[in-house]
């Protein structure tokens, strides 16, 4: 039976989870603030992120591993949406497509880099609560990735998993005062095999994880709001052949930033933020995210 030792184990897994999650926001999957707010039938959306984010430690069963390991990101989302109705409800079919660059720095350069196209993710939100005039929103999102990114498997780092998940998710938005509003947000990530993982042709499995999330957001003016942020993630251990890595995670982080519609149609949103505590993997020094969005 194929068998990793216990350090190989764990760097493999590490770098696996450390690779995947940045084919999104982070960890898990990341809302903005707002997110969650169901816009008028009809309405359509069109929005791109610019993400970078630095990782210069690494961490297993809560000890720093001594040396210098780092894995920087750079990546992009091309985002639509359609707001219509099914029934009674509003609905958001959409799309997002991840692009972008992964570079190992460090001890771990000579894993060298990755740059392409993500999995493509396809999604849904239905509003079960929907009431603009208390500001109070509650919908349900199933976001299917599908394995169509760059995937090569003799590379250790891969903008593409090869292999489906499943993420479901629900988000809670209500106004507390004219000015202040509460986001709070809760997922789940169901993962499928990457039966190709290395040159070997190996199966690699994951456990489920878990996020939450919550947001303040207090609006300056109409236009302008400022925003803070924390969340927890539970990201679930991978096994290779049946042999455990031991990399499952927990990861607190925190972010700050703003939102502002500099015209009425056209928002720009900018924070930055970095992890507070990791037990398993990399820790994000630095984060900045930027979405341009245009309604139309």
């Amino acid at each position: 039976m194929f068998k990793l030792n216990p350090i190989q184990s764990g760097l493999k897994g590490l770098l696996l989870s450390a690779a995947v999650s940045t084919a999104l926001p982070a960890h898990a999957l990341d809302v903005d603030a707002g997110d969650y707010t169901a816009l008028p039938e009809g309405t359509r959306l069109l929005a791109l992120y610019g993400q970078y984010a630095e990782r210069d430690s690494l961490y297993i069963n809560n000890d720093k591993l001594a040396g210098d390991y780092g894995l920087d990101s750079q990546v992009g989302i091309l985002r639509g949406v359609y707001y219509t109705k099914l029934g009674d409800y509003i609905v958001d079919p959409q799309f997002l497509l991840p692009f972008g660059k992964l570079e190992a720095e460090g001890d771990l350069s000579g894993l060298g880099e990755a740059s392409g196209v993500g999995d493509l993710i396809v999604a849904a939100t239905v509003w079960l609560v929907n009431n603009p005039q208390e500001k109070e929103y509650f919908g349900v999102t199933p976001f299917l990735y599908l394995p169509t990114g760059s995937y090569d498997k003799g590379d250790a780092l891969n903008l593409g998993e090869n292999r489906y998940k499943l993420t479901m998710q629900a988000g809670y938005i209500k106004g507390l005062t004219d000015k202040l509003t509460l986001d709070l947000v809760g997922d789940v990530t169901f993962y499928g095999d990457n039966d190709d993982f290395t040159a070997a042709n190996l199966t690699l499995e994951q456990d489920a994880s878990y996020q939450l999330q919550a947001y303040l957001r207090y609006n300056v003016t109409p236009t302008f709001d400022l925003r803070a942020g924390v969340s927890k993630s539970w990201i679930g251990e991978t096994s290779v052949e049946g042999v455990d890595n031991g990399d499952d995670a927990e990861i607190s982080k925190y972010q700050v930033g703003f939102g502002w519609f500099f015209t009425p149609t056209t928002q720009l949103l900018a924070t930055y933020g970095s992890d507070l505590s990791v037990d398993n993997g990399f820790k994000e020094d630095a984060r900045l995210n930027l979405r341009l969005l245009t309604l139309f």
